[in-house]
């Protein structure tokens, strides 16, 4: 097996604007993205069963015809997704919560289904004050994790600058994955929000690691800066090609959580990549060129 080879970056070609422009650009693009989300659906990104309410149905695939059209004729409402799980013979279908019938009409469902001569092997409910519950503890578990982060970088560091590096580039981090999120289609579970607690973990792993390298090692700027890109894009691009693996094998088998997870940690790696080596390098040298230390 051969060895990643990272290239060596002239980074005095690059003026600190000509670094820093792509990042917040893209940065830019994933706010306006989630803002405009949230401006037309009342959510920052397409929220899950977990955290809207609802009643998720698992319906045996007989083989007695198409059973999507099947689904859609059985049920008077019309489901919010409809998925398939060819491993198990399985698909699942989505009813979200109503403001009519807030708890999501589980057994009207029920019965629906069995009148059209469905197969339920399971049924699951989710009431909508649950899932406002566990929203807010989603969130502000997400909260505290990118604060506890914070407080640990800028006890680690006690500069302003080389912690704000860090700081921004996870929120970075975050934000163009839920962005991406809104436009693949993916939405937003608890398993998905686990996602986005591991992208923070990569994040401050590869910034550390760059900062490290130029703050508190001997050697010229751009020699530390080639240094800490040797070890972090070759581990970055070990995880990002393990994360898309991992989402096309799930996707082979319909485990839909697994290749979601996959698709957000390998976009977010990107992002991280992107970040870490274009916006923290251009913060950390105008830290040591032109900024004052102390």
């Amino acid at each position: 097996m051969g060895a990643i080879e990272v290239p060596e970056v002239d980074y005095t070609d690059y003026s600190n604007r000509q670094l820093v422009v792509v990042p917040l650009a893209v940065l830019a693009l994933a706010i306006m993205i989630i803002g405009g989300w949230y401006f037309v659906t009342g959510a920052p990104a397409n929220l899950g069963l977990e955290f809207t309410g609802g009643v998720e149905l698992r319906i045996a695939d007989d083989g007695n015809g198409d059973i999507e059209e099947r689904i859609d004729a059985a049920f008077a409402q019309e489901p919010d997704s409809i998925r398939s799980i060819p491993a198990d013979d399985v698909v699942v279908v989505t009813f979200q919560a109503s403001e009519d019938d807030p708890d999501g009409f589980a057994g009207e469902l029920e019965d629906q289904a069995n009148e059209a001569g469905l197969t339920l092997d399971a049924i699951d409910q989710v009431s909508a004050s649950f899932a406002a519950d566990t929203a807010q503890t989603a969130i502000f578990g997400v909260a505290l994790a990118f604060l506890g982060m914070s407080v640990l970088v800028f006890a680690l560091f006690r500069t302003f600058i080389p912690s704000v590096a860090v700081v921004a580039s996870a929120f970075s981090d975050i934000v163009i994955p839920i962005a991406a999120m809104n436009l693949l289609g993916i939405q937003m579970t608890l398993g998905t929000v686990a996602a986005l607690l591991m992208i923070i973990g990569y994040s401050v792993d590869s910034d550390i690691l760059l900062n490290n390298s130029v703050l508190r090692r001997t050697g010229d700027f751009y020699e530390s800066v080639s240094r800490a890109m040797r070890t972090g894009v070759t581990m970055t691009i070990t995880s990002m090609s393990a994360m898309i693996v991992m989402a096309l094998v799930a996707t082979l088998f319909g485990i839909d959580l697994l290749r979601d997870i996959g698709i957000i940690l390998a976009i977010g790696l990107a992002a991280d990549m992107m970040n870490t080596y274009l916006m923290n390098v251009t913060l950390l040298r105008w830290y040591k060129f032109e900024g004052v230390k102390r």
